[in-house]
């Protein structure tokens, strides 16, 4: 689908969406760019939390901008509708009538490529699964998690033997530029909108969920070397719970001595 709307001299309004640090960085980049420009922010739905390294947190980023903070989905369905919902790591689920919110577009700015790595700790898995490139993803939001029409990706080689860090940590960098690059045409409407179905016969589909990291974690004495090094770079990732090896019936935490001892 193409879409053929463009912005007028009115301004867009626009609701964001978002936490940890990655929502910090979009955050302020359309404060700073876009709003009370072309763009007017009607309202922050957040959290305090400072997940990701970030010093601020996107509702401090809210606060010191004058920005309503919304706190609640309930209060949320009882504001006015904007053009747009921008939603970067939003901690909560939301429901048709949250989306339906915005007259034009909801877009999610999701850091992994679709429709391969839909759901929760996408670096883990990928590093889990041998995956030669990663990616992120700017997709329409609709009700069924991570699905939506693809807008913008970008798309990166991983690193050989890479850790679940240093995977975030490029994703994070080419998230945070696939937003700035883009977020512009989205509020004008020079975009299309890409059905993730159109990759069935060259990409592969999955979803995972949070609590499928656990498992993850759980290393098996018995397991080939390259095995137990490969589950270690995907779940060693300070400050989260270590992984564990599971030896003779017992759970031990691992630290990177044991991996660089393999």
């Amino acid at each position: 689908m193409v879409i053929a709307f463009f912005a007028s001299e009115m301004k867009q309004s626009v609701y964001f969406l978002g936490t940890k640090e990655i929502g910090v960085r979009c955050l302020k980049y359309l404060i700073d760019n876009h709003h009370n420009k072309d763009v007017t922010i009607l309202g922050v739905l957040t959290n305090s939390r400072r997940l990701g390294g970030s010093q601020e947190s996107v509702s401090e980023i809210a606060k010191e901008n004058n920005l309503k903070i919304i706190e609640t989905l309930e209060d949320f369905e009882k504001s006015p509708n904007a053009d747009f919902i921008i939603s970067v790591q939003y901690h909560k689920i939301l429901k048709q009538k949250h989306i339906d919110k915005a007259n034009k577009l909801a877009v999610n700015l999701h850091m992994a490529p679709l429709p391969e790595y839909r759901g929760c700790n996408q670096f883990s898995f990928a590093i889990v699964d041998q995956a030669k490139t990663f990616g992120t993803t700017l997709h329409q939001l609709v009700r069924q998690a991570d699905s939506g029409p693809i807008i913008f990706e970008q798309r990166f080689k991983i690193p050989n033997e890479a850790f679940v860090k240093d995977l975030y940590d490029i994703t994070f960098k080419e998230s945070v530029n696939l937003f700035e690059q883009n977020v512009s045409n989205i509020f004008l409407g020079d975009y299309n909108l890409i059905p993730q179905e159109n990759f069935e016969n060259e990409r592969d589909f999955s979803f995972h969920f949070r609590n499928e990291i656990e498992d993850l974690k759980i290393i098996n004495e018995d397991w080939p070397t390259e095995k137990k090094k490969r589950f270690f770079r995907a779940t060693y990732f300070p400050p989260f719970e270590p992984p564990k090896l599971l030896k003779e019936g017992e759970l031990i935490q691992l630290t990177p001595d044991y991996y660089y001892s393999l």
